[in-house]
């Protein structure tokens, strides 16, 4: 048994190796030119025409600066605070600017919903569109009476519009913002650009005027609810201060101020109790010690003791004058001592008098300084009642203080609000006005047809290789050794691309009688060698010729190569084994009573049904028309007895036989052969086909020598595959007769 079917996958690419060769990228260009420059210059004249009809318009831009410097009438605090010198703030702006709603005020303000270039239910009707509206079709003709809720869609409508045709752009990190609008009319986009800039201001200072008035509201509300509350919590202190006896005076309470007061008295009722007492103990010391009391001070040295020891002093003198002069007998010096004797008893009484007066004066200080210790303690443990008493009241005081500071905050923010309801001034302002644009900014006919011709060259290469993707065809050698790893056996042209004639043309056939020398009779004596040298150890004789598909010129390249072998001189045999078709009956122009079937069946003998062809010397073993086939015709052993005597009596025996895939024929026939020719049509015959075909194969144990190409559109493949044969078709085709 021959040996079976070897298919491998492709190889993967080595390490190093180049994913992309310049040669094929080029081949591929030059055999998908025609697509390529078709869709490049569609999208291109599109790009074009759509340009050259575009409405042309203009574009006018205002400049707005937000300033961040604060311009404040007064040296109050603000209640909206201005705009921070942050990006976010800018880029905040920006946003604001883009806004839905000042968009609104900007269609109000200028009436843009009676405008046609923004209310699309002003224009014109498209006569087509209107037409087409009668059956449900298109924007025609709204007849309905006008209600809220459309006016509202039409009006959105208009600020959608207006939005579309808007641009806010932050230029750079600046804080100035470009304001665009574009518009069919120049004078209408400089007056929209502007009108933006001014709704903006206004805006601004809307928003600034409504926050402060509802802060003042919000502040006068407060305020009347806090006045009730500081005046009750006040009262609550006094009341409290009043029911506690916590009554203060100077920052102080009743009770501290009162032991205070007895402190400073009790020091110096102290002190002058000290005095007393010190004299008092003098006095009566002295008194004690028989001293008239001339060496103390203070009330012992009043001004009857001083005359009274003025007048001792002077008795005394005259008692000593009188004893010197008379001695001490003398009755004056006993007169004056007597004298003497009642003034000392004088200065004595006095003396005890002025004692008993600092004894007295010296009990007194003592129970006054009792008194005013007394009254300090008790003052001393009311205060420590106040004390305790003093923390609750602490705490209303608190309250109080808290509740009173508040109010008062708020009434200075009530008026400084107030103030400056009248003075608001906006964050931004415009720092140049949007002028009248002279050129259109749009269409950009530059860049459109810049960009045209980069979309027509993109989607050019892209339907290149959107249809090279697609091509699942075989084209060259190459790809047959890449998919399938076996060799080309030859490619058959389509006989119309291998000359230049003009006229009528010769049939295949015809055309391998008198043209031996052309390019189309060539490739057949290039596919006779390569089936004969198939195979090196054993010669090939009995050959199945076959495809995936019908319609792949199977019959008639059996047909010519079984001419082109017997010109060469082989004895060569074709026979008709696709029962379904029967084409080589049409290729020879007979209708035969008896053919395979009849033969196979024992009905007619080989030589009476075999057909030379004079001109070629071929013979042909065709099929009759029959309206029964028998099953399994080519697995019978009267088919293995007809392929050995065709064995001995030709030297070459092609077998033309039906697709694989849709007919189970080939597959009895193929094991049977010494190799199988499988036939591809050029860029046609998908490979998923071809792969069912070989699996069929495979499993009968089939051996195949190699594909054959078919309906090869020679000119066109030398545009496929740098280094395959095709490639050089124009080099050599010279070489051959027309």
């Amino acid at each position: 048994m021959n040996a079976p079917l070897k298919l491998r996958m492709p190889t993967s690419v080595e390490p190093g190796a180049a994913r992309w060769d310049l040669n094929e990228i080029i081949a591929t260009f030059r055999r998908r030119s025609r697509v390529f420059y078709a869709v490049a210059t569609v999208i291109f004249v599109t790009v074009l025409l759509i340009t050259l009809q575009t409405t042309p318009r203009y574009t006018a831009i205002a400049k707005v600066e937000i300033d961040t410097r604060k311009h404040e009438v007064a040296n109050i605090e603000e209640v909206v605070s201005g705009l921070p010198a942050e990006s976010s703030a800018v880029d905040t702006e920006v946003e604001v600017l883009k806004s839905r709603s000042l968009a609104e005020r900007v269609v109000t303000a200028l009436n843009l919903d009676g405008d046609p270039e923004f209310n699309a239910k002003l224009r014109p009707r498209n006569p087509i569109m209107s037409a087409l509206s009668i059956f449900g079709v298109g924007d025609g003709p709204d007849l309905r009476p006008a209600d809220e809720a459309r006016l509202t869609k039409n009006h959105e409508a208009v600020v959608d519009a207006v939005l579309k045709r808007l641009s806010v752009n932050r230029l750079g990190l600046t804080y100035v913002i470009d304001i665009g609008f574009q518009s069919q009319s120049p004078e209408k986009a400089t007056t929209i650009a502007n009108a933006f800039a001014d709704k903006y201001l206004s805006e601004q200072l809307q928003a600034k005027y409504d926050a402060t008035q509802q802060a003042t509201q919000w502040l006068n509300e407060r305020i009347a609810e806090l006045e009730p509350q500081v005046a009750t919590a006040e009262a609550a202190v006094q009341r409290y201060k009043a029911e506690h006896g916590l009554l203060a005076s100077v920052g102080s309470t009743l009770t501290e101020q009162e032991i205070s007061n007895l402190n400073d008295q009790l020091a110096q009722a102290r002190a002058d109790m000290a005095e007393k007492d010190a004299r008092a103990r003098t006095a009566q010391s002295a008194a004690q010690s028989g001293s008239n009391g001339g060496n103390l001070s203070g009330p012992l040295n009043s001004q009857t003791m001083m005359q009274l020891r003025t007048q001792q002093a002077a008795a005394s003198a005259k008692v000593a004058d009188l004893e010197t002069k008379y001695g001490p007998r003398h009755p004056e010096v006993q007169r004056a001592q007597r004298e003497l004797a009642d003034i000392s008893a004088q200065i004595n009484q006095e003396l005890s008098r002025q004692v008993s007066n600092l004894q007295s004066e010296d009990q007194v200080a003592r129970q006054r300084v009792a008194s005013l210790e007394g009254s300090l303690a008790g003052a001393k443990g009311a205060l420590i009642g106040n004390n305790a008493a003093s923390v609750e009241l602490a705490d209303l005081q608190r309250k109080a203080a808290a509740a009173s500071t508040l109010y008062d905050n708020l009434l200075n923010r009530a008026k400084q609000t107030s103030t400056d309801l009248g003075n608001q001034q906006s964050d931004a302002r415009v720092v140049s006005r949007a002028k009248i644009p002279l050129k259109p900014s749009y269409p950009d006919i530059k860049l459109n047809l810049a960009l045209g011709l980069l979309l027509g060259l993109s989607g050019g290469l892209g339907a290149l290789f959107l249809m090279e993707g697609l091509d699942s065809g075989l084209t060259t050698a190459a790809d047959i050794e890449r998919h399938f790893n076996l060799p080309q056996l030859g490619a058959v042209p389509l006989l119309g691309s291998t000359t230049d004639e003009k006229g009528p043309r010769l049939s295949p056939s015809e055309q391998i009688i008198e043209k031996p020398l052309s390019a189309f009779s060539e490739a057949f004596r290039n596919l006779r060698a390569s089936i004969l040298f198939s195979k090196v150890d054993s010669p090939v004789q009995v050959v199945v010729v076959t495809s995936a598909m019908p319609g792949e010129g199977k019959t008639t390249t059996t047909f010519c190569l079984g001419k082109s072998m017997a010109m060469s001189g082989a004895k060569v045999v074709v026979v008709d084994c696709d029962l379904r078709r029967r084409n080589i009956n049409r290729l020879l122009g007979v209708e035969p009573e008896s053919g395979l079937t009849e033969v196979l069946q024992g009905l007619a003998h080989l030589d009476d049904v075999l057909i030379e062809d004079k001109a070629s010397g071929a013979w042909f073993l065709p099929l009759a028309k029959s309206p029964y086939n028998p099953r399994d015709l080519f697995g019978s052993q009267a088919m293995d007895r007809l392929l050995e005597e065709l064995r001995r009596r030709f030297d070459i025996v092609l077998l033309d036989t039906a697709p694989v895939i849709p007919v189970s024929d080939t597959r009895l026939l193929a094991p049977k052969a010494d190799v199988v020719v499988f036939l591809v049509q050029w860029r046609k015959t998908p490979r998923k086909a071809i792969e069912a075909a070989f699996a069929m194969l495979r499993s009968v144990g089939a051996e195949v020598a190699g594909i054959a190409l078919t309906l090869v559109d020679v000119r066109e493949q030398a545009k496929y595959g740098y280094g395959d044969p095709g490639y050089y078709y124009r080099s050599y085709k010279k070489y051959y007769a027309s």
